[in-house]
């Protein structure tokens, strides 16, 4: 029965099994830890080209399932797909277009899924962006108050202060900076469901008078040096290599001088911004992130300066975003039968593959996260930061 099997297949040593839609099974190396279950013939044929879109797209369509901790299938399936292609080619990726309209639907289908979905598997400020882990035994939880107090720190704020928060999301940090550090925020998002349940947080903890949030663009933010610190969180990705340098320019406005920016957010592994994984870039764009685009940090930090701000302080998080996703992960497959009472069963197929894939992505070094700190000088070059890093971690 071996002969079935495409020729490419027969000498692989994986810990892999394919099991076919007649019953047949097929080991690809000693002691599998995974099983693929084909339902679909046609597959077969397409397993000597199997890059992480083809598979994962098989997996959401129901054309075949998998067996094994989700984790493990995503290793065992990048093998697999190392095995049989070629590395990716050096072109560059287009331009995608993002005007508002776009934008607003891209936000909406990942976000507005289901706030209940979420909170089956966030932490219980609901904050959907990379944790900081300050130390390895750190819970979920308390990375995430970590993550507000060490931004909230960069940008040295100070009580009375007025804080844009782009890209607010359920407004756990907006709350934290108006409660712990005394200051105003102004918060925008493009998704109504996080909005909702943003506002009533901010209501049930009593700070209408210092937290204001609101469904706006960042193309529509005001443009007269009003806010003291800007702060965008895990919102970049959704602005577009097109758009990142009105987006630079469009924060160099809203901040007043002397006031500080940090951009937080996923930055590519090349510096044309080309995606990496075999094909798992392209699975993401079409389920998960439409229209997503990640900058090299050195393409952000280039249209940060030409905006007029300048670059202080630069920080990776990669690894503390693989382990905050290994959380996401795991806690999403505790609660697998809670979460499809929230959502369709595709949406729950890509969500499965698409936590513990970016887990994987950010431990190899696919993909990495920086913090960038930008200061907006004074006219005389002058700023008002301390001389060292001291203050941040005392």
């Amino acid at each position: 029965m071996l002969a079935q099997l495409p020729p490419a297949l027969q000498n692989l040593q994986l810990p892999l099994r394919l099991r076919l839609w007649d019953g047949h099974e097929f080991n690809l190396g000693p002691e599998p830890s995974v099983t693929i279950v084909v339902k679909d013939p046609q597959l077969v044929a397409q397993f000597t080209h199997p890059t992480l879109d083809l598979l994962g797209t098989a997996f959401v369509e129901g054309k075949l399932e998998l067996e094994g901790s989700i984790s493990e299938v995503v290793r065992v399936c990048d093998e697999l797909s190392q095995a049989l292609l070629e590395d990716e080619g050096d072109n560059p990726p287009p331009r995608l277009a993002h005007d508002k309209a776009t934008d607003a639907a891209s936000i909406s289908y990942h976000y507005d899924l289901s706030n209940a979905f979420y909170q089956l598997w966030l932490d219980r400020e609901m904050v959907y962006s990379c944790a900081y882990f300050e130390s390895a035994d750190a819970t979920l939880e308390e990375a995430q108050q970590a993550k507000f107090r060490h931004l909230c720190r960069k940008l040295r704020l100070q009580p009375g202060e007025y804080l844009l928060d782009v890209g607010c999301g359920w407004g756990g940090l907006a709350r934290y900076a108006a409660r712990e550090f005394g200051v105003k925020v102004f918060g925008i998002t493009l998704s109504k469901e996080q909005l909702a349940l943003a506002k009533e947080r901010v209501v049930a903890e009593g700070l209408q008078d210092k937290v204001d949030l609101q469904l706006l663009d960042y193309r529509d933010l005001p443009q007269d040096g009003r806010f003291d610190k800007v702060v965008s969180v895990g919102m970049f990705e959704h602005v577009g290599h097109a758009n990142l340098k009105q987006y630079c320019e469009i924060l160099f406005g809203a901040v007043r001088e002397g006031g500080l920016v940090m951009n937080h957010g996923i930055t590519a592994k090349h510096t044309d911004g080309r995606p990496v994984g075999r094909g798992a870039g392209d699975f993401i764009d079409r389920y998960v992130f439409p229209n997503g685009e990640l900058p090299h940090l050195s393409m952000i930090t280039a249209e940060i300066s030409e905006a007029g701000l300048e670059v202080v302080d630069v920080e990776s998080l990669r690894l503390h975003y693989a382990r905050t996703l290994e959380q996401w992960s795991q806690r999403l497959e505790n609660n697998l039968e809670a979460a499809g009472r929230e959502v369709p069963e595709q949406a729950l197929r890509i969500w499965r593959l698409y936590l513990a894939g970016c887990a994987y992505a950010f431990e190899k070094g696919w993909i990495n996260l920086h913090q960038i700190l930008a200061v907006k000088a004074f006219s005389d070059g002058s700023h008002n930061l301390p001389w060292t890093r001291d203050d941040l971690y005392r």
